[in-house]
């Protein structure tokens, strides 16, 4: 670790104006502070608060002129960033400064394959020949947990799920061993276990090259792991900063301490008993992908789902947990109707059994799915308020009477009605994914497939949402099969939980019954790997 008492990064007076007619006239306001060579700087602070803005300035990526900065400076390496120009940025790019991006598939090329992705980094800044690139891209893949590199390697963005995706930003970022790592919410779709695997490897750097991580998230339990320092924002502002022990066991400010009361405790809350009345019947399912392997050699079968089973309840919740790759989305879309099963049942009600495509006529839209990366499952070319009443106004409803119920249901989830003519790139990950949630709800849905559908959102404004899940549920008496990676937001949210692994449920029962009495190794696995901030390590864990 680095003993000059230079800082490694210093932003001074930084301020980012917005265009007219935003909420309000600045992104960032006076922002100030420094990280040092081998110390970890974490922002935390709700969606919206400037937090992704900062680290955009600092990589020369603002979307000018709609954002600009017109004040204060940013010091790297004895060079002010905001004053050089594309080809002295693009210098320092991946080279001295790395960013993992919030949104995996909006930062990976679709038309490549990962590999060529990797290698294309390597061939940019380093000389060496296509062997040695091809061998050091399969290492960095193997770094960050991820499986079969040899096919992922040759596999398209898209075939890979959400936390796999992430890992392969991370490697990409991580690859050249950067002076400065800028991550943007890097473990958000990630398991706990992946996570944790991520965060030993992001110290590692930071201890052999002394890197500088100017680390961006909500989760604070990552920020006690982790953190040196701690910045909380609040609307472009910094609200309070400090060590991030004094900062997250005795926080001076109203703010900080209202975000740390809003984490999930990971004890199971007691629910009502649901209906007896089977809604969703699953029966072995099964699904099977068919995966390139090249010219003249047979596919390689991946089995996603190996005879999966299970009953939903109406009014109930369900949460399916489990790592990346376990099979939880593609169960998600094979119930939505998204993905075609190899076998088993899908039974919806009294509907006629059959096949998927056979059910799907039957839901009507009446069942919903909210996606996990709410980038691409918004059309960039329409406002947000057309994306959510296009859905009622395809089954009749007025266009007036859609358009009005779109900003009740805007407002519903945090966001205001007025900003339904904006589009998915003027807002941040977690307001995007407030949109997806209120597109679900626009057609009053028997059933929501939830998938991943509050970990983009900071701490606060996922317990308003999953309190507004809870609330709707008990008004309108729908399901929902609850995708989740995070073992205590399950538990806050769930009646059940199913833990899968590998394509298969390994363990089911209530939350109390799989927090505090685990049967199977697995989740006993998962439960330890849950970040814990400094005042719960001294409790028991659940």
């Amino acid at each position: 670790m680095s003993t000059d008492a230079t800082p490694l990064l210093e932003v001074k007076g930084l301020g980012i104006s917005l265009p007219p007619g935003a909420d309000r006239p600045f992104a960032v306001s006076n922002a100030s502070f420094s990280l040092m060579a081998g110390r970890t700087v974490c922002i935390v602070g709700e969606s919206g608060s400037g937090k992704s803005t900062i680290a955009d300035a600092i990589m020369g990526l603002l979307p000018r002129p709609h954002l600009e900065a017109n004040a204060g400076s940013i010091l790297f390496g004895g060079h002010d960033l905001l004053k050089l120009d594309n080809a002295g940025m693009r210098s320092l790019r991946g080279r001295d400064i790395g960013m993992v991006f919030q949104e995996p598939m909006a930062a990976l090329n679709p038309l490549m394959k990962i590999g060529a992705q990797l290698e294309e980094v390597l061939e940019i800044h380093l000389s060496m020949p296509a062997a040695e690139r091809r061998q050091r891209a399969l290492a960095a893949l193997g770094d960050v947990g991820l499986p079969r590199v040899e096919e992922l390697y040759e596999s398209y963005p898209f075939r890979l799920s959400g936390g796999q995706r992430q890992r392969v930003v991370i490697a990409c970022a991580m690859m050249l061993e950067p002076r400065l790592l800028i991550c943007d919410e890097p473990t958000t779709a990630l398991d706990v276990t992946t996570q944790a695997q991520i965060l030993k490897l992001i110290a590692s750097l930071r201890e052999r090259r002394g890197t500088g991580v100017l680390f961006i998230t909500h989760d604070f339990g990552v920020v006690s792991e982790i953190a040196d320092d701690v910045i909380v924002m609040r609307n472009g502002c910094i609200e309070e900063q400090g060590p991030a022990k004094d900062v997250l066991s005795n926080p001076s400010s109203a703010y900080t301490r209202q975000l740390i009361d809003s984490i999930p405790t990971g004890t199971a809350v007691p629910r009502a008993t649901a209906a007896t009345t089977p809604l969703l019947e699953v029966k072995d399912l099964k699904r099977t992908y068919h995966l390139s392997s090249g010219l003249f050699r047979a596919p390689k079968k991946l089995e996603a789902l190996k005879g999966v089973s299970f009953k939903l309840e109406r009014g109930s919740t369900l949460g399916i947990v489990g790592e990346s790759g376990s099979g939880k989305s593609t169960l998600g879309r094979c119930v939505v109707g998204l993905e075609t099963p190899d076998g088993g049942e899908l039974v919806l009600a009294d509907a006629e059994r059959g096949t998927q495509r056979a059910l799907s006529g039957h839901r009507g839209g009446r069942v919903q799915m909210i996606f996990q990366d709410p980038f691409s499952s918004l059309n960039p070319k329409m406002s947000i308020g057309q994306s959510i009443a296009v859905g009622p106004m395809t089954q009749g409803a007025p266009r007036d009477a859609a358009w009005r119920r779109a900003q009740q249901l805007l407002e519903l989830v945090g966001i205001k009605p007025d900003a339904a003519v904006r589009y998915p790139h003027e807002f941040s990950g977690g307001q995007r994914q407030r949109v997806g949630i209120a597109r679900a709800l626009a057609m009053d849905p028997v059933l929501i497939v939830a998938d991943e559908p509050v970990s983009a959102l900071d701490v606060s404004v996922q317990a308003q949402v999953l309190n507004l899940f809870e609330d709707l549920q008990k008004k309108l008496d729908f399901a929902m099969l609850f995708i989740t990676h995070d073992l205590r937001v399950a538990a806050r949210m769930c009646d059940r939980i199913a833990v899968m692994q590998n394509g298969e449920i390994v363990e089911t029962g209530t939350g109390a019954e799989v927090l505090s009495a685990p049967r199977h190794d697995y989740t006993k696995q998962l439960l330890a790997a849950i970040p814990m901030l400094f005042n719960e390590a001294s409790t028991e864990a659940p």
